[in-house]
């Protein structure tokens, strides 16, 4: 929920707003994004030659799972000058995008969609619905959005005995009931720890109520080089036994983070890992 309305709500009413979801406006030809995730769903669904920069974020691979799709396309890093200068008709961004650049170019008259991130994975389709109609590209996005949803609901319908999987990030971060990875987890066949603990959104899980917890699966943060107090606690004894009893964490990575078909593969990889699922 995003106050008392709906994420998913939000996210059909971009192509509303712009008067696109009717073809009103015309396919833009120049088109910005300045969002990891905006950047990931542009270069899926972009018709060749219309997307002409992507944020700098999509070329780093702790952050984005198209690294490789990327390196096609000139970088930006948000800041109003450079993406004025590439002379767009079009700007995607996220709802947390820098503020004063998405503002100052409105005020320069370019046109910027804001696309909020799905909250839920029941609400992916409608961002990725969302991004086709700001690029005119609305049957694409139509047919990979389907695609995703029926990928979803096969995974989802799969017989896996109710095993309990816990998020364990830097700083004993943890995502509970409200959240994309708490709906990964379901969707993987794991009830989360952290919401039967009562934890609504992001929150900090003791390390000793993660072990009392006795989960059956740990789900953990790729490791980001250079020492870092905040993944210490990863590290931790306690946490190592229960590693070494529970099999190698699997890594909450890139295919977690955006509102893109590669959260199929990250379901389908957790679902892999499931206690059920093994021979």
């Amino acid at each position: 929920m995003w106050g008392s309305v709906r994420i998913s709500d939000l996210i059909m009413a971009v192509g509303v707003a712009l008067g696109l979801a009717s073809g009103a406006t015309a396919m833009p030809a120049r088109v910005v994004s300045m969002n990891l995730c905006t950047d990931q769903l542009a270069m899926l669904l972009a018709a060749p030659g219309q997307l002409v920069s992507v944020s700098f974020l999509a070329a780093d691979p702790l952050s984005s799972a198209m690294v490789a799709e990327a390196a096609g396309y000139p970088k930006n890093h948000g800041q109003a000058e450079e993406v004025f200068l590439l002379h767009p008709d079009l700007v995607l961004a996220g709802t947390y995008t820098t503020r004063a650049s998405v503002d100052l170019l409105r005020r320069l008259g370019v046109k910027v969609a804001i696309i909020p991130a799905p909250d839920s994975l029941d609400s992916v389709g409608a961002a990725m619905r969302a991004v086709g109609a700001a690029l005119g590209r609305e049957a694409a996005a139509d047919a990979m959005a389907g695609r995703f949803e029926a990928d979803l609901a096969a995974l989802r319908a799969r017989p896996l005995p109710p095993d309990r999987a816990a998020l364990y990030a830097p700083s004993g971060y943890t995502s509970g009931t409200g959240t994309i990875a708490d709906d990964i987890l379901r969707a993987a066949g794991f009830r989360n720890v952290a919401a039967e603990a009562g934890i609504i959104g992001y929150a900090r899980l003791p390390l000793e109520r993660l072990v009392l917890a006795t989960p059956d699966a740990l789900v953990t943060s790729q490791h980001y080089p250079g020492a870092s107090r905040p993944e210490a606690i990863l590290h931790h004894p306690v946490l190592r036994d229960m590693i070494a009893r529970l099999g190698p964490p699997q890594v909450a990575g890139p295919d977690w983070d955006c509102g893109t078909p590669k959260l199929i593969d990250a379901i389908a990889a957790l679902q892999a890992a499931h206690p059920g699922a093994r021979p």
